[in-house]
């Protein structure tokens, strides 16, 4: 795989040698290659801007730390790409058990990518009804099991192959396949709720 920077490639063998050396320029060229997208997939699970440039951090922190143990069963970038995931994850779970600790929840924050964005012409009410919807779509996201979600999210938020997220969840391409329709499934039947209770609430 080659990397690209300011126009000029550089391979993975380099990048991965000059890691290995512990090089300052090194290290620089990863960030400045990857963060764009290490912050994208973060932001991805979390919804939050400043969570995801935080987790963005610490991914790269341990991608420095264990750079040594990694054995190049899969590229340098799926490496890198589950380990964001993971502490991802891990960020869910511990604000999870804050909030069941009576900690006061963080606000909400929609997904840029995900998000229809709002007309010129759109009034108040209009602007509120996407941000709700917006709102509902994160919750049923959050709601679905982890491996779905991360399939999912990778999957259609991403534009990750199949192959690519198979990598960096370890398994196989058909069960990638698996999880991204039962996501979708889960998905059509959570929002297929919400709106069938909406509307009777209405009436």
């Amino acid at each position: 795989m080659t990397f690209w920077m300011n126009g000029k490639g550089i391979s993975d063998n380099e990048l991965l040698a000059g890691l290995r050396q512990r090089r300052p320029d090194a290290f620089r060229q990863l960030v400045e290659i990857q963060k764009h997208n290490i912050v994208n997939i973060c932001n991805r699970f979390v919804h939050n801007p400043e969570d995801a440039e935080d987790i963005a951090q610490e991914t790269f922190v341990e991608v420095y730390r264990s750079i040594s143990s990694f054995r190049r069963t899969s590229s340098l970038q799926t490496w890198i790409y589950r380990i964001a995931v993971s502490r991802s994850l891990n960020f869910i779970r511990n604000q999870n058990r804050l909030k069941r600790r009576g900690a006061k929840e963080s606000p909400e924050i929609s997904d840029e990518v995900m998000q229809i964005p709002a007309s010129a012409s759109d009034g108040p009410l209009e602007v509120l009804e996407q941000k709700e919807r917006q709102q509902i779509l994160d919750q049923a996201l959050d709601s679905l099991p982890p491996d779905q979600r991360v399939a999912f999210v990778l999957s259609k938020c991403n534009d990750m192959s199949y192959q690519e997220i198979a990598a960096v969840l370890e398994t196989t391409v058909p069960s990638i396949e698996s999880l991204v329709h039962r996501a979708k499934t889960n998905l059509q039947k959570k929002l297929h709720a919400y709106y069938r209770t909406r509307i009777q609430n209405s009436k």
